[in-house]
């Protein structure tokens, strides 16, 4: 199925949106990157020295701010299935992460190490039937959550982008499953109209 073209509202919101014209001046690949500043200023879910993983990382937003975050110190390992231009202390796999070759590709690239922080930004492409595209991303930010209780280290942390609608109140409960604190996050620079929201989890009880 063809995917369906932006509408001229969606355009011109966009063109006219603050947060694409700062991404353009500040040098960032996507507004999606002050999303995740705003909710590290708040949760402090990654400092400096840390190992974070950012699924569905292109076109590189969420990255490109994680890697000054943890510093020379600290690793960002990054996975899509879309391809991402190279980042300085990012280290980038493409593919799908729930195929094996990718999955154990990733583990190669953590070695003994555990992960501070899981984070995703990932949507799936809209069919632009408001059923389906739910049920999708649902499936997508599940498959997120089981990663993050795979490579986790105790206490770790996890933020991702979840889609109010159905199997969104099933979803909050199973982080809540795996982390002692759940905040739920609406960035300035998500748009008011979205349905989008962060959940964030803190101290993963492992």
């Amino acid at each position: 199925m063809a995917k369906p073209k932006p509408s001229k509202k969606w355009m011109e919101d966009h063109l006219n949106d603050p947060y694409v014209k700062k991404a353009q001046v500040d040098g960032y690949r996507s507004r999606a990157s002050y999303k995740l500043i705003e909710i590290n200023e708040k949760d402090q879910l990654v400092r400096p020295g840390n190992i974070v993983m950012d699924l569905g990382s292109a076109p590189g937003g969420w990255s490109q701010v994680l890697a000054p975050m943890v510093g020379d110190a600290g690793r960002v390992i990054a996975s899509d299935i879309l391809p991402m231009d190279s980042i300085v202390g990012v280290s980038f796999l493409q593919g799908d992460f729930t195929d094996e070759a990718v999955y154990n590709a990733i583990l190669k690239e953590l070695g003994d190490d555990r992960v501070d922080t899981v984070v995703s930004d990932m949507a799936p492409n809209l069919s632009g039937n408001n059923t389906t595209d739910q049920y999708s991303s649902i499936y997508l930010v599940e498959l997120a959550l089981d990663m993050a209780r795979n490579v986790l280290k105790p206490g770790g942390g996890f933020c991702a982008k979840v889609f109010q609608g159905v199997g969104y109140e099933e979803y909050v409960k199973e982080v809540r499953q795996s982390f002692s604190k759940v905040i739920i996050r609406k960035p300035a620079a998500s748009r008011p109209r979205s349905r989008e929201v962060y959940v964030v989890g803190k101290g993963f009880k492992g």
